[in-house]
């Protein structure tokens, strides 16, 4: 309660003058809503629990790490990336085999260890680096403002590259497995034409996109993504 002091005169003639002092009490005003102040509200709600919302700024370095080193060092940071996803596409292979082998009754086989270092080998030291060269090779034979360069680059990449690559991963992978020269031939002659026509039929439209609409630095992750599943097809054909 508030009070405020008045104060009047009157007059009682002859220049004589009384004084009165008044006192008013002012009510307070109430306030214009009922919730608590802000400082309160702010000591009664829950605090959020640090782990409910996802760490993208985690994500956002890492993306942006991987982008440094990709250009900083592109063979090895595709090489690396290379070996790490053909070692991840055997052990997805290996997974799905004894899968099958457990519906249909049938003996499961211990877990090969030197299957995904085979590959990751393979994709460290063969397929980084020659995919690396290779897309960019076709940066310089077939330029994007050339004629039919969308037809071009895929036609050298599917009717050249694949064949010879695929073959080149009958070779290397024979040696790092210690098999002998007639091993090779046999699983040449036997498995060669198959594994081939399952590549023209399944990677010919990723291609198509990759090597035409996707930037150079990117293509040879693009195809790793896709030769996940890949080699693991290829690792079910060689057995």
């Amino acid at each position: 309660m508030k009070y405020r002091v008045y104060i009047t005169r009157a007059s009682r003639g002859r220049g004589r003058h009384d004084v009165y002092v008044v006192w008013r009490s002012t009510p307070r005003p109430l306030p214009l809503s009922l919730s608590p102040p802000p400082e309160q509200q702010r000591v009664s709600q829950p605090a959020m629990p640090a782990h409910s919302v996802p760490d993208a700024a985690l994500l956002t370095g890492l993306v942006q790490r991987y982008l440094h080193l990709l250009k900083k060092y592109p063979i090895i940071t595709k090489s690396v990336t290379s070996g790490v996803l053909s070692a991840l596409g055997n052990l997805i292979s290996q997974a799905l085999d004894a899968k099958k082998k457990h519906k249909g009754g049938q003996p499961v086989h211990e877990f090969d260890v030197h299957g995904p270092v085979r590959f990751a080998i393979y994709g460290l030291a063969v397929t980084g680096p020659v995919s690396h060269y290779f897309y960019h090779l076709l940066e310089v034979l077939f330029p994007a403002a050339a004629p039919y360069t969308t037809l071009k680059r895929l036609l050298l990449e599917r009717l050249v590259f694949a064949p010879a690559f695929l073959f080149l991963f009958f070779i290397v992978m024979n040696a790092l497995e210690g098999k002998t020269m007639p091993d090779l031939q046999h699983k040449v002659k036997t498995r060669y034409w198959t594994a081939l026509k399952m590549n023209w039929k399944v990677w010919t439209p990723f291609q198509f996109v990759n090597v035409n609409y996707v930037p150079v630095q990117f293509r040879v992750l693009f195809a790793n993504m896709i030769a996940l599943f890949w080699y693991a097809y290829l690792a079910s054909v060689r057995k």
